[in-house]
């Protein structure tokens, strides 16, 4: 028989897992849960609001991707160095991360601002003019919003660097209530529009971001940031961080920017179109939901082996929440279709939207339990090695080739409509999976530490 190996030292034991993950899938459920809620209350104005608020959504998701991009950057290399056992370079890490993330999203703000026009006009092409006002409303009261947002994603990720994802979580129930809470009030006590979904998402962000920002000054955590207004960039430091931040924002920019250019293409498919892709991306994020969060934990713990320079561990800890990611995928797709009846009635649909929406939802639950895991999860682990590199090139090239390419094939070409979309990412998945599958064989990603 073969010999049971003894992992007690090992640096995470299951409690420790479970501590980190739990938590974090809390903290996703809820930021989704919310996003759901705001869909369902905007719904009650009309289909033309739906539209507009997803529309800008897109945006918005594209510019938060990039910080939370950059803030993977930053828990990559302060994880690395508590591998080493290096505390106070680990907080130097941080203290440089939510300074130049934030200066970063303050600058992007103003730039949204001086070209909304530009933005709304020339990314979405000709939509309806009901759509583009409810458009026009939301970008220009959450906008403001962007600079909060990134810096709690720079905490949050700082928070799951220590393995202490219930702080994070906490912030997070606090954001989404003082959210959905203001949504109540503003729709249905108030009956405003959709200023009444963008007004408590812009309170909710602030709030969340300096309660972040207070949590992190405690000079009694592991890793903690400097308090002082006073900041001296150490561009080394920064180097390392945009070392995995920029080849991940660029992925996740990519990612987003081919989903607008997709939304371009399913708006000339009619309202209809617009709405069920809508819902069912809504839908989708919860389909996702506990492989996101589990991809955030991978973070965690793969960078503390690798700064421990132990990659016996790291295989051994990708294999383990790869299979946890696979049971808790299949579990969470099980669920949803079997309450999409009751979930889709929530929404008002008409007959064809809701036919629509059913079928992408189920098409996407299959293919999330059998190929997301590899496609997501895999990468997870190149990043905390310090790998991004490899991972972007992958990704962006898979997205555009595959996904954006075979859209218009299938869904425009082939008359497949909304349908044929969906099915072309789930091609660009299948590849990027195969990729990923030769990257990790070939050991590679072993030799990439940044820190």
């Amino acid at each position: 028989m073969k010999k049971k190996k003894d992992r007690s030292g090992y640096l995470f034991t299951n409690r420790d897992l479970t501590t980190l993950l739990v938590p974090l899938i809390i903290e996703q459920f809820l930021a989704v849960l919310v996003g759901m809620a705001d869909s369902i209350m905007v719904a009650s104005v009309g289909e033309a609001a739906v539209s507009g608020v997803s529309l800008v959504d897109n945006i918005m998701v594209l510019l938060i991707n990039v910080f939370a991009a950059l803030a993977t950057g930053g828990a990559v290399v302060a994880g690395q160095y508590l591998g080493q056992k290096k505390k106070e370079k680990a907080s130097e890490a941080a203290t440089q991360l939510v300074w130049f993330v934030t200066i970063c999203a303050v600058v992007i703000t103003v730039v949204i601002y001086l070209c909304k026009g530009w933005i709304l006009r020339g990314v979405f092409g000709q939509i309806e003019p009901d759509v583009m006002r409810h458009a026009d409303i939301y970008l220009m009261i959450v906008a403001a919003s962007i600079p909060f947002i990134a810096l709690y994603n720079g905490g949050a990720a700082i928070f799951r660097t220590m393995g202490n994802s219930e702080i994070s979580m906490r912030v997070s129930i606090v954001m989404n209530v003082i959210n959905v809470t203001g949504n109540a009030i503003l729709i249905y006590g108030f009956h405003r529009g959709t200023e009444g979904v963008a007004i408590p998402t812009l309170i909710s962000r602030i709030t969340a971001g300096i309660l972040i920002l207070i949590l992190l000054c405690r000079p009694d955590r592991a890793v903690h940031i400097e308090r002082t207004w006073k900041y001296r960039a150490d561009w080394k430091m920064i180097k390392n961080i945009l070392k995995v931040g920029i080849p991940n924002g660029l992925e996740n920019s990519m990612f987003q920017l081919g989903k607008i250019i997709v939304l371009s293409l399913v708006s000339t498919f009619g309202t209809y179109a617009i709405a069920a892709n809508a819902v069912a991306n809504t839908l989708a994020s919860f389909q996702v939901l506990p492989g996101m969060a589990i991809a955030l934990g991978v973070t965690t713990v793969i960078a503390r082996c690798v700064g421990a320079g132990d990659y016996e561990q790291a295989t051994y800890y990708t294999k383990k929440l790869m299979g946890i990611t696979y049971v808790s995928m299949f579990v969470t797709n099980f669920v949803i279709v079997v309450l999409l009846p009751v979930i889709l009635k929530a929404y008002n649909l008409s007959d064809l939207t809701a036919k629509t929406t059913t079928e992408i939802t189920i098409f996407y639950g299959v293919c999330c339990i059998i190929i997301w895991p590899i496609a997501f999860t895999t990468p997870a682990t190149f990043r905390a090695a310090g790998d991004a590199r490899m991972c972007m090139i992958i990704s962006v090239a898979s997205m555009w080739i595959f996904r954006i390419v075979f859209s218009y094939i299938l869904g425009k070409y082939m008359g497949m409509g909304l349908f044929g979309v969906w099915a072309a990412m789930i091609i660009d998945w299948v590849v990027r999976s195969i990729c990923f599958i030769a990257r990790y064989v070939s050991g590679k990603w072993k030799h990439t530490a940044i820190a």
